[in-house]
């Protein structure tokens, strides 16, 4: 079953930037295993879920973010001189003297993808129940054995805590503190002629990338913006710098500007596992989740349905620094 207190991806994932990959210079960590997985897992929910699609188009990164670990390219990844960079991306105005290729980079409609999974899941018998609020769990001889809702009370043999920063919060009436904060982050959409940006573009000017449909997506660091008027400041400023990076064959329009709250653990791993001293819970909370989610969710599932445990999540449990109160 899935409780959901709004429909799929209305919240923060309907505001990922959803570029799929490893980004630029990723350095080795507690996720590097799960992250190892990634693509191939994409390409599995794409053969297995109807209406998933995974769009290819590689990523070029240029700028001291992407040169910054390593000299030596990594065996998904390769430098490329201005005259390549010209020919994947012909309507950069002056094109780098050299940037970092990840040709199996990709990127997904995060929103298409997640009602395309909650319809999966309906078809093979699962219950979703939306715009339903959790309260609480429910807690028995300190197992966690259901949810308290803004409807009713749900018996559940197990219950998976995937509320983004609202896990804290539910974790902390259990005793259990785990630091999860807010990392807004700025995405904006224009509309734009398709074919203007072929790969994801990550350059110390900007980071975006296109849809099929001509849809521009531009993420942006968030810089304090408070209203209405900051964030169309933030869009306008940052459409002078795509004008500056991209030539357009006509005006590009602004649709829309939004602050995405990403959950962002204390040492920025996921924390993915069973709930220290609390039988019957299990938490699920990273970034990027859009990246991991289908190995998340397959190593997840087969954990708390199977009991198994894996490698792949050896460092990322929340008794790394989960403390009772």
């Amino acid at each position: 079953m899935l409780v959901d207190r709004s429909r799929p991806a209305a919240g923060v994932t309907g505001d990922s930037f959803a570029w799929i990959g490893g980004g630029p210079a990723q350095q080795s960590n507690g996720s590097t295993a799960l992250r190892g997985a990634v693509l191939d897992d994409w390409a599995r929910l794409e053969r297995d879920v109807p209406r998933i699609t995974v769009c290819r188009t590689g990523s070029l990164s240029w700028g001291r973010q992407a040169f910054r670990t390593s000299s030596t390219p990594g065996s998904d990844e390769r430098f490329v001189s201005a005259e390549e960079i010209a020919r994947l991306e012909p309507n950069l105005r002056t094109p780098p003297p050299r940037a970092l290729l990840r040709p199996t980079d990709a990127a997904i409609d995060p929103v298409a993808v997640t009602e395309a999974l909650v319809d999966e899941a309906r078809r093979h018998g699962a219950e979703a129940r939306l715009t339903e609020t959790v309260r609480g769990l429910r807690v028995q001889d300190h197992a966690v054995v259901g949810v308290d809702t803004s409807m009713s009370t749900i018996v559940a043999g197990a219950v998976v805590l995937a509320a983004g920063i609202g896990s804290a919060t539910l974790c902390t009436p259990l005793g259990i503190s785990l630091p999860i904060a807010a990392s807004p982050a700025v995405l904006i959409r224009f509309n734009a002629p398709p074919g203007v940006v072929r790969t994801v573009v990550s350059s110390p000017e900007v980071e975006v990338r296109q849809t099929p449909e001509g849809l521009l997506l531009a993420a942006e660091g968030y810089a304090g913006e408070t209203s209405e008027d900051d964030l169309r400041h933030t869009a306008h400023s940052t459409l002078q710098r795509l004008e500056d990076t991209f030539t357009f064959p006509r005006d590009v329009q602004l649709v829309d500007v939004r602050i995405g709250k990403r959950p962002m653990p204390a040492d920025g791993l996921p924390i993915i596992g069973p709930l220290p001293g609390r039988r019957g819970a299990y938490i699920a909370v990273m970034h990027s989740a859009v990246t991991l989610a289908p190995s998340a969710g397959r190593l997840v599932a087969a954990e708390v349905l199977d009991g198994r445990t894996f490698s792949e999540l050896q460092h990322l449990r929340p008794d790394r620094f989960a403390t009772r109160a």
